[in-house]
């Protein structure tokens, strides 16, 4: 079995700057930033300097911003504590299972999505909250501007990171730290609405939220954005010529195939007679990783609820990331390996 040299999967090393940092910043974050004593002063300047970059990069204020070590978690703290009396939550059936999971346990109602992945928002009311997906992880779809002056909006932008603009009526958002190459393990909730979030779990020392999260974590996470912002100013008009290529070449060299629109940095295609299982197990000896639209089980792959949600084909589904990194010649052999792969398959 060849090892993996091209990477297509959603996930992506640490650049050489930000595991630097994280090594650095292992070695001198290891104190409590809030205490008196010299290593905790510089932890802090360290801290704060992170808290500016996300500020500027993210475009949300400094006081808004709380760091956490568990994204799931965010979820929980992010939509409860927006609800409150006789309030409805809004979601759709692309959402994440976290949302899923905090809708059965309070009142909600399912918003539309078309079979493009597009969701029909309610009518704007103080009653609701709704969970407002920027950007689908599975199939790389954006939604339109949300305009909505009177709901409480929590927005979900763990897979848009820093591409996509916060709806202008946001109440809370929650940012994975892996959406822009960063590392895992970092979630960032920022907290807008103070007059009608309110925390719902026990408050500990007055803070809003649990300070559970690794100052290396955030330091490295502060360079790695920056890097990513940088990078995708550089090189977004190569990254949609390596999109337009890949969907040509599938819609174009293989037979009976789905190709969603979905972004210039995530491809979807669902190819019909062929097991998703097989295609990421031989393109992994052929020395390419990808994701498969099937959600990833510990045993076997199991059809996607998002793809289901929007009527689309759910079987031999293969979801292909773009990174910054990505080469035309990666692109060029993946694109000749998944035709053979195909082909051999369906003979």
């Amino acid at each position: 079995m060849g090892s993996v040299t091209a990477n297509f999967q959603s996930e992506a090393p640490l650049s050489t700057a930000a595991a630097a940092a994280l090594s650095m910043a292992s070695a001198q974050g290891w104190v409590d930033p809030k205490k008196l004593p010299s290593p905790s002063r510089q932890a802090k300047i360290l801290l704060e300097e992170a808290r500016a970059t996300f500020s500027s990069l993210l475009g949300i204020r400094n006081e808004y911003l709380h760091f956490i070590g568990e994204v799931s978690f965010g979820y929980f703290l992010g939509i409860k504590g927006l609800l409150s009396g006789d309030q409805k939550l809004f979601f759709s059936k692309i959402d994440r299972q976290e949302v899923h999971a905090i809708a059965a346990t309070t009142p909600s109602e399912l918003m539309p999505v078309s079979n493009l992945g597009k969701i029909t928002p309610p009518v704007p009311s103080s009653k609701n909250v709704i969970a407002w997906q920027l950007r689908n992880g599975e199939t790389g779809i954006s939604q339109d501007e949300l305009i909505d002056d009177k709901s409480r909006i929590f927005v979900d932008a763990t897979a848009s990171g820093a591409r996509c603009p916060l709806p202008a009526n946001w109440s809370t958002a929650l940012f994975d730290s892996r959406s822009w190459d960063g590392p895992q393990g970092l979630g960032i909730l920022a907290i807008r609405d103070e007059i009608s979030w309110r925390s719902p779990i026990p408050r500990m020392d007055n803070l809003k939220v649990p300070e559970g999260a690794s100052l290396p974590l955030i330091i490295s996470s502060a360079i790695a954005l920056e890097q990513w912002v940088e990078a995708e100013r550089n090189l977004k008009i190569q990254m949609k010529v390596f999109a337009e290529q890949i969907r040509g070449f599938i819609e174009s060299e293989i037979k009976d195939v789905n190709v969603l629109p979905g972004s210039n940095d995530l491809i979807s295609v669902s190819i019909n007679g062929v097991d998703a299982e097989y295609l990421v197990l031989e393109l992994d000896k052929a020395g390419f990783a990808v994701d498969s639209g099937s959600a990833c089980k510990p045993t076997a792959l199991a059809p996607s609820h998002v793809l289901e949600a929007m009527g689309q084909p759910t079987g031999g589904n293969l979801r292909i990331y773009l990174h910054h990194t990505t080469s035309k010649k990666e692109v060029e052999s993946f694109l000749v390996a998944l035709k053979y792969l195909v082909e051999k398959f369906r003979a």
